[in-house]
């Protein structure tokens, strides 16, 4: 019994400074792993800041770009035909929008839905436009027809993708 007694006084004591390291090389560790978390955090926000705030910009630009006002200002020469100056439209909305697809990665699902929803919006105004002209109409006909069916809109939607790319930007910084 006397052993025991003895192997105890020995073995308890022990136990208690075992397990106090094992706490300390646990708590070492773990805010080891925090930092290192919080660093490769940091690197990751350094590379992909820079990333979204282009995305950002670029689809501003986009939506800029393809307001009708821009849009028709830009590209019509004013003695185009109307069926050429309509696919000429086209054209340009989905090579822009073609170059700047890739920038959904950085913009959230509900803002892009938006902007293709705004594109997609602006191709049926214009196929509308275009199927009431004529065989003589000219691209300054159609461009017309484009700005009337736009006024006629309650709202807007490249300006309310925009507005909400806004609201987007605003909540990330």
């Amino acid at each position: 019994m006397d052993v025991l007694i003895e192997f105890g006084k020995i073995l308890i004591p022990a136990s208690i400074v075992l397990y106090a390291a094992y706490l300390m090389v646990r708590s070492f560790a773990q805010k080891e792993i925090e930092l290192k978390r919080l660093e490769v955090r940091g690197k990751a926000i350094e590379t992909v800041l820079p990333n979204r705030l282009h995305a950002y910009e670029r689809m501003t630009l986009f939506l800029e770009r393809m307001s009708p006002q821009n849009l028709l200002v830009r590209l019509n020469t004013g003695t185009m035909p109307a069926r050429e100056f309509h696919q000429l439209l086209l054209a340009e909305v989905r090579n822009e929008y073609n170059h700047n697809v890739s920038q959904q990665v950085y913009i959230s699902e509900d803002v892009w839905e938006k902007i293709k929803s705004a594109k997609e919006d602006l191709i049926v105004t214009i196929n509308d436009a275009a199927s009431e002209m004529g065989a003589e109409s000219t691209s300054l006909d159609l461009s017309k027809k484009i700005f009337e069916k736009v006024l006629m809109k309650p709202a807007d939607p490249l300006a309310h993708a925009l507005s909400e790319l806004k609201k987007e930007i605003q909540r990330a910084f």
